[in-house]
């Protein structure tokens, strides 16, 4: 279920300055962040928490190599739903998120339902992964998927401009 949250306040040059560091570097010191903003410590920390308690930075997370951890396989696929209702998406999104090799979940427009993706160690891996699990989904009735050849780009960063 999703909250409602309070209108944020606008966000000037000095916040987004904030964020772009931030997105790069979120272990940075708050001294150093300060410094390379312009600001005094305590201003900048204000900062920061009014931006956390606003909902704008959502979180600090360390970037791990997948194929470390044996998930060097990336995949994408589509779901199509036999049905659509309110209930049925609820239903999907409640056993979709108990699935941990699915890293996102969107409920897309056009021609399928869902485009799920998965980090698996191999295509071993991945049988299992869609005839055990994703297509036992409730509702799921077709899928379509897509094996990662070369990853080009991936981030996390969103464009914040200055």
């Amino acid at each position: 279920m999703r909250t409602q949250r309070n209108p944020v306040r606008a966000l000037d040059k000095l916040d987004h300055k904030i964020l772009n560091i931030l997105q790069q570097d979120g272990r940075i010191a708050m001294k150093d962040l300060a410094e390379r903003v312009g600001l005094s410590v305590t201003p900048c920390i204000e900062r920061v928490k009014r931006m956390e308690r606003d909902g704008v930075i959502t979180g600090y997370y360390a970037r791990v190599n997948p194929t470390q951890l044996g998930a060097a396989l990336l995949v994408f696929v589509e779901i199509t739903l036999d049905h659509k209702s309110g209930n049925m998406f609820e239903q999907f999104r409640r056993e979709v998120q108990r699935i941990p090799e699915v890293l996102e979940c969107h409920l897309v427009s056009g021609d399928f339902d869902y485009l799920i993706k998965a980090r698996i160690g191999e295509m071993a891996d991945y049988r299992k992964l869609l005839g055990d699990i994703l297509l036992q989904l409730p509702g799921a009735v077709q899928s379509k998927s897509y094996v990662v050849m070369e990853e080009i780009k991936e981030t996390l960063t969103i464009p914040v401009d200055v």
